[in-house]
């Protein structure tokens, strides 16, 4: 069972400043954990459901997991309801990406569920490593973690000062605004940076002064805008179908 100890760091373990401090946050529910035990991670505990080890323990048998009932996971949890598994994971050390094919860079994208589903987005466009701001979302936030669907285990996130990082880089930087050249119909390269900016300040003055090609995606109705993980999903398409 879950020992006091143990419960206290779990919660401690949703609070940004506990995760420094230990170097390690939560895995939560069912799918997500089962992603994270077939990933190469440095799993610290798993907690489960009686019902979830009798499934998965012969599965992982180098894993040790200890039981919990319903309840105490539910408690112990930061989401609504957990019926299944918690784990507690060491982070992983990440090195900035060189330039290697296409980077995803974001800058001041500070939702964590936005983040969540554009680590998701870029799993699905074979994108498997992201650099974001030091005031992006964090990625080990629970609620970045549990919005990727288990894409966490793929997607390395960094967090570093973004535009002293682009200007390390030279290749094209493609940055996201709404005036710029109809991405339908640009040229747009196999390798690069493409730089998203958060919907309430787009792309901010340092970084934009480093893009080399402004894009936008053309619009057909009147809607404002468009919901940052949905526009990185659109623009990462249109470079795929380019490749």
């Amino acid at each position: 069972m879950i020992s006091k100890n143990q419960l206290k760091l779990i919660r401690a373990l949703g609070q940004k400043k506990y995760r420094k401090q230990h170097n390690q946050y939560l895995v939560q529910g069912e799918k997500n954990v089962l992603e994270l035990l077939a990933s190469g991670l440095t799993i610290v505990d798993v907690f489960a459901t009686s019902a979830f080890i009798s499934q998965f323990q012969s599965q992982y048998p180098q894993i040790t997991m200890i039981e919990a009932d319903e309840d105490s996971l539910t408690k112990a949890s930061t989401l609504v309801s957990n019926n299944a598994a918690i784990a507690v994971v060491a982070m992983p050390r990440v090195e900035l990406p060189q330039t290697n094919g296409l980077i995803l860079a974001l800058d001041g994208v500070s939702d964590p569920g936005n983040l969540g589903t554009i680590i998701r987005v870029a799993d699905w466009y074979g994108i498997n490593h992201i650099v974001a701001s030091t005031d992006s979302a964090d990625p080990y936030n629970p609620k970045t973690i549990s919005a990727t669907m288990g894409s966490f285990v793929r997607v390395a996130v960094s967090q570093t000062d973004l535009p002293a990082y682009l200007q390390t880089l030279d290749v094209p930087i493609y940055g996201a605004f709404l005036a710029g050249d109809n991405l339908h119909k640009a040229n747009l390269s196999h390798s690069g940076v493409i730089l998203m900016g958060s919907e309430s300040h787009g792309i901010r003055s340092e970084c934009a002064a480093l893009v080399t090609h402004k894009i936008t995606i053309p619009a057909f109705g009147v809607a404002e805008s468009l919901n940052v993980a949905m526009a990185t999903g659109i623009i990462l398409d249109n470079f795929k179908r380019q490749a």
